[in-house]
């Protein structure tokens, strides 16, 4: 009869892909922890003293990283403070909002909610209404991401944090590296990786404590952990290029169950060579209008901003 690797419980939960332990609930939860803190001080993610804004959407994702970065805030390695973007999403966002406030409360860290309305005057709904009216075909991630990284930076300057931290899976980064190869797109494939930084001295460093944990495994995570999550999917996602990459590559995952890591880690491996290549192509200028990295005059953000102001 199976039975946890570790224990000895009868009652596993799981099979672990990348290492064929099976594991019981408790252990696989505290297996998961370490995993994430080990990857946290192999990549050298945190220093201590470090104020860590993490991005909190109330998936399973940023709630996973919440707690885990609270355990280095309660340590006193860290200082941390949450922000919640409200994109104006009708009947998804809202929810969303809610139970990371109230995660947020549970752990006692700081928390923001700041909207696309109050910071540009719109709501993303509004965005892609006004879009269809002029015969645009942008899909709505392009915009969304351009905004949130905006948002993102902007609240990091003002909260006098120095690293930002996403809630990114091994499954989130998989897709990315196979869509930038796919679509050509070499410039971004050097910002991919578990610690971003840049030249431009304007941009926070972005972080990834999760990178190397499987989608499902957060989300047996939240579940065997008892957490509340915001489990709906955001509605204009299933009509992206992300969402044919990550089908192609759940059915590559079915006969390939390893099929993310190995990605993962060839991508890795030849990350400092493309890097070498390519890096000097980084933004390094300042946006006339907001005083955010730019590539040009503007940012994207108050690109889209004064496409519109034209309509």
């Amino acid at each position: 009869m199976d039975s946890c690797d570790k224990c000895g419980n009868p009652q596993i939960i799981i099979k672990m892909k990348r290492s064929g332990q099976k594991l019981c609930r408790e252990c696989f939860i505290e297996a998961t922890r370490e995993k994430v803190l080990h990857d946290i001080r192999k990549y050298k993610l945190v220093d201590k003293g470090d104020k860590v804004l993490l991005g909190l959407s109330g998936g399973k994702d940023s709630v996973m990283a919440l707690e885990i970065l609270n355990n280095l805030r309660e340590r006193h390695i860290i200082d941390l403070v949450a922000v919640t973007i409200d994109e104006g999403i009708a009947g998804y966002r809202q929810e969303g909002v809610e139970i990371a406030t109230r995660n947020a409360e549970i752990l006692g860290v700081e928390h923001r909610v700041v909207s696309f309305k109050d910071c540009f005057g719109f709501t993303l709904d509004e965005v892609m209404k006004n879009d269809a009216k002029n015969n645009r075909s942008r899909h709505a991630c392009t915009y969304c991401g351009v905004f949130r990284r905006w948002i993102f930076n902007m609240v990091a300057k003002e909260e006098g944090a120095n690293k930002i931290a996403t809630g990114h899976n091994l499954d989130d980064e998989t897709q990315s590296i196979l869509m930038n190869y796919l679509e050509g797109n070499i410039q971004n494939l050097t910002r991919i990786g578990p610690k971003s930084e840049s030249k431009n001295p304007n941009f926070t460093v972005k972080i990834k404590p999760l990178r190397e944990i499987p989608e499902k495994d957060i989300g047996l995570y939240v579940v065997a952990n008892d957490m509340e999550v915001h489990f709906a999917g955001c509605p204009y996602a299933g009509e992206s290029f992300r969402a044919e990459i990550r089908d192609f590559i759940s059915e590559l995952s079915v006969n390939h169950p390893t099929i993310m890591y190995s990605t993962l880690r060839g991508f890795d491996k030849i990350k400092p060579a493309i890097k070498r290549e390519f890096s000097g192509e980084a933004p390094t200028g300042t946006c006339v209008q907001c005083g955010e990295p730019a590539s040009g005059d503007l940012c994207r953000a108050c690109s889209f901003l004064k496409l519109w102001s034209d309509d």
